[in-house]
């Protein structure tokens, strides 16, 4: 009799030739002995990444590697990977973090008893400490938990997630027009589904930053602009109205202050700038989704929106 596949592993990737190597590595010596697969799924890379992770395939029969380049975005490249996969459970990681060790049978071992599971993020093996300590992501998950609080449901970072096939499929995957914050919406869908969201502490990952200002910027600009649609999204099921006209012209009026105060050096200004940026998404999300009265972000403050969370090096 076929032994079947516990689990697929799906990584996602658009020009990752400068860090899927490590990546699955990392994957290829994870201690598993069930049967497991790993689906890269390549969203229309035109470096070196499909004949790197081809070259990887030669000794890693457990490697596969599908065509998601039809529509762009990381929601769409999981989608494509989980399609295809043969595991009862799927593993979601990214091209450009490094899975930890154990990370395989920590991830298998929790989906044989929950539906729904995610892990924590180490950020200091991969990033330059001034990078964490510019975005704070260390005090967002100073708990250890992969699992974050949020005053509507806990969400967790696609790059670190683990979901029961069946689940995946019954709500609809990834929203594929959620080109950011697309793993916070399908945390909460699931969630709104009934199914909880737990935590696995032993499922580590290490998660590589932005390292330039310019993209710390755009990042949390797309993250201002997204956090709008996922709030207009989840309105109708019950996530609370947060979004007041006072709070956003109150940091509009605070922001040039601390700028004059609190910048002083390349982390400070990298903080401002990171404020400054979801300012500037927030309201030009507003517009364009004709979601008004403007306001403060959902999430409350700019270090409590863990990003990338949420996402690959693909946005």
């Amino acid at each position: 009799m076929i032994k079947m596949i516990k689990i697929s592993v799906i990584l996602p990737c658009l020009n990752a030739a400068n860090s899927i190597s490590a990546q699955i590595q990392a994957l290829a010596t994870q201690e598993y002995t069930d049967l497991w697969e790993i689906i890269v799924a390549d969203n229309g890379s035109t470096d070196d990444t499909v004949a790197i992770v081809q070259e990887y395939q030669k000794r890693l029969p457990n490697l596969r590697i599908v065509d998601a380049s039809a529509r762009l975005g990381v929601a769409y490249a999981r989608n494509v990977g989980a399609n295809i996969a043969q595991g009862e459970a799927l593993a979601f990681c990214d091209a450009d973090d490094q899975v930890g060790s154990g990370w395989v049978a920590a991830m298998a071992t929790a989906l044989s008893k929950y539906d729904f599971v995610a892990g924590p993020k180490d950020y200091w093996k991969l990033n330059d400490p001034w990078i964490v300590n510019s975005c704070k992501y260390i005090e967002v998950d100073a708990s250890g938990k992969g699992v974050i609080d949020h005053p509507y449901l806990p969400y967790a970072g696609g790059n670190n997630l683990g979901i029961k096939r069946s689940v995946h499929n019954a709500i609809g995957g990834f929203d594929e027009k959620m080109i950011n914050l697309q793993d916070v919406d399908y945390c909460w869908r699931v969630q709104e589904a009934g199914i909880k969201l737990h935590n696995v502490p032993d499922a580590v990952i290490h998660f590589r930053l932005r390292n330039t200002i310019k993209g710390l910027y755009s990042r949390w600009r797309k993250f201002g602009f997204y956090n709008v649609l996922l709030h207009q999204k989840h309105h109708a099921m019950g996530l609370p109205q947060l979004i007041k006209w006072q709070d956003f012209v109150k940091d509009a009026v605070l922001l040039p202050l601390k700028f004059l105060v609190k910048v002083r050096n390349k982390e400070s200004l990298t903080k401002w700038l990171m404020d400054f940026a979801w300012f500037v998404g927030h309201l030009h999300g507003c517009i364009k989704f004709r979601y008004l009265p403007i306001s403060r972000p959902l999430f409350g403050s700019r270090k409590e929106v863990w990003a990338e969370q949420t996402i690959s090096g693909n946005v």
